[in-house]
């Protein structure tokens, strides 16, 4: 079955019911297309709308789908219309947490008597469980990541700034078959490791700095998330502290993945361990998300998320203590859960690197 089939069972789709498919990472797992534009399904209609720029693009990445072009007198929302209103659709399920107020009413408008109702994130809900092949294609994004950290490892020198750090970090991650960056790369170091998602700056690294690096490589649609914390020379004891009380939560939350688990039973595992340590009020985020196409994804390891694991979730474990003015640790594994536990698709060591 397709996933585009996977879709409409989800949804009970009738006959009389159309999807409109606005949000890229959805366009690319129901598809393949990369470009832009939007679905439209129904239960006989496979159909891409885009404009002349990506015609020959969608054709080539979407073989089975029909491509319209919009005009300059016939925009998105009046072609899909088009689409839809001879197949007598009557009710069209869209992505509302995508859709504009402003793109929402020219839908309603080119839509007519068709009623618009809420597709609900359901396929965000389908992509929740990861195949065998998008397994490979993050294990595969992991693998670049973790041969660019080596490399990284053995360039950072005394003197260096953050942004050079970043640039020859995701220069790497190119070098190495990455198509992009999941996301932008965070270079955090000395004080400015208490910052979670620090912007790499003009700070010069130096001796006694723990430095926080966050990246992955994106690889055929699918990302990679890594956290490490090295230290240029030896760090202070308190660094080393924090250190070691990550690495136990890190650890230990990674061990107690499986199918079964609550996510907010393995958030706890982490928070609690930091929060014996003393450190509770300094670790202010989820433990994990889910990874795919998208670089966050459902469901999390939170205190907040009553979700189970299941086998093929590719989720993020990523404990950190963050000290104001001190500095920052945190140590990042993405893993898939498997039929009896879960696995590491990062490969290099969760210890302290000195350089």
């Amino acid at each position: 079955m397709s996933r585009v089939q996977h879709l409409i069972s989800a949804v009970g789709m009738q006959a009389d019911t159309g999807i409109l498919i606005h949000k890229p990472s959805n366009i690319f797992y129901l598809s393949g297309y990369t470009g832009e534009g939007l679905l439209v399904l129904t239960r006989d209609m496979l159909a891409i709308v885009t404009d002349f720029r990506y015609v020959e693009q969608a054709q080539q990445q979407a073989p089975g789908f029909s491509v319209h072009a919009i005009t300059s007198t016939v925009n998105h929302a009046q072609m899909a219309a088009s689409l839809l209103k001879p197949a007598g659709i009557r009710r069209v399920l869209y992505e509302d947490d995508q859709v504009t107020v402003r793109e929402g009413q020219r839908l309603a408008q080119a839509l007519g008597d068709m009623r618009l109702d809420s597709l609900d994130n359901q396929p965000e809900a389908l992509r929740q469980i990861k195949d065998e092949a998008e397994i490979a294609l993050i294990e595969k994004a992991c693998q670049i990541s973790s041969q660019a950290y080596e490399y990284i490892c053995e360039q950072i020198k005394p003197g260096m700034s953050e942004l050079l750090i970043k640039r020859l970090l995701e220069n790497r991650l190119l070098e190495l078959g990455a198509q992009e960056t999941s996301f932008s790369s965070i270079v955090a170091s000395g004080p400015n490791g208490s910052l979670p998602h620090g912007i790499p700056g003009a700070r010069q690294v130096q001796a006694g700095d723990m430095i926080t690096l966050d990246f992955g490589a994106r690889y055929q649609g699918y990302c990679a998330d890594m956290t490490r914390t090295i230290s240029l020379g030896q760090p202070s004891a308190k660094m080393k502290e924090i250190f070691d009380i990550v690495l136990d939560a890190q650890q230990a939350s990674q061990q107690a993945l499986a199918p079964g688990k609550g996510c907010r039973e393995v958030d706890a595992i982490a928070r609690d361990l930091i929060g014996k340590a003393g450190y509770g009020e300094h670790f202010g985020h989820g433990l994990g998300h889910a990874v795919g196409i998208d670089i966050h994804e459902n469901p999390r390891l939170s205190p907040t998320c009553d979700d189970t694991l299941q086998p093929g979730h590719v989720v993020t474990v990523e404990p950190g203590i963050y000290l104001p003015g001190v500095g920052g640790v945190r140590i990042e594994n993405t893993c898939v859960i498997t039929q009896d536990g879960a696995r590491s698709l990062v490969g290099v060591p969760r210890e302290l690197r000195v350089l």
